[in-house]
């Protein structure tokens, strides 16, 4: 079991950390700042550089602890936040299925940070004396909702008191063959 989580942290982490750096640096075929700000502009969230910025940064760092297995229940609250705040702009509308740019892949990625949460990021990391349990997990999806959700509110908000108004989120790259 401890080994599965093992597994489940450093890849489902070290994911996080490649996608935040997308968004953050563009690396891995990424946009950067400037193009996430530009994305995150478009879905009416204001200031769309500092919710980029945030955002990367929050799926950098929150991914960077759960693959090294520090603060565990913390890096889940973070990433569950990303995802909450992903699925409230971009997916929900779209329905379940990732083929139709639904929500069901961000769910997943909820569903691994919590698991690990829950393991305390199991024997082979730093948090492992420090079981986490389902308080643990719990405590980061009502945490990470609340902060995602109130992210995309304020963000929403602030674009409505500048003039901007939410636009239909683009549709996703056809996947490569």
């Amino acid at each position: 079991m401890d080994l599965a989580v093992f597994a489940l942290r450093v890849l489902v982490g070290g994911l996080f950390v490649g996608h935040g750096a997308q968004k953050l640096f563009g690396a891995f075929g990424g946009h950067g700042l400037e193009g996430t700000a530009g994305f995150f502009e478009n879905l009416g969230l204001e200031p769309a550089k500092a919710q980029a910025a945030a955002a990367g940064a929050s799926e950098l760092g929150g991914g960077a602890l759960l693959a090294i297995g520090v603060a565990t229940p913390v890096a889940a609250a973070v990433l569950v936040a990303v995802m909450t705040a992903a699925i409230a702009t971009v997916h929900a509308p779209k329905g379940p299925w990732a083929t139709e740019g639904g929500w069901e892949y961000n769910a997943v990625l909820i569903a691994a940070v919590l698991t690990v949460a829950a393991a305390g990021g199991g024997a082979l990391a730093p948090d492992h004396r420090r079981r986490g349990g389902a308080r643990a997990a719990l405590g980061a999806l009502l945490v990470g909702a609340a902060g995602g959700l109130g992210a995309v509110w304020a963000g929403r908000k602030l674009g409505e008191d500048n003039g901007a108004a939410p636009q239909a989120a683009p549709e996703p790259e056809p996947a490569a063959a």
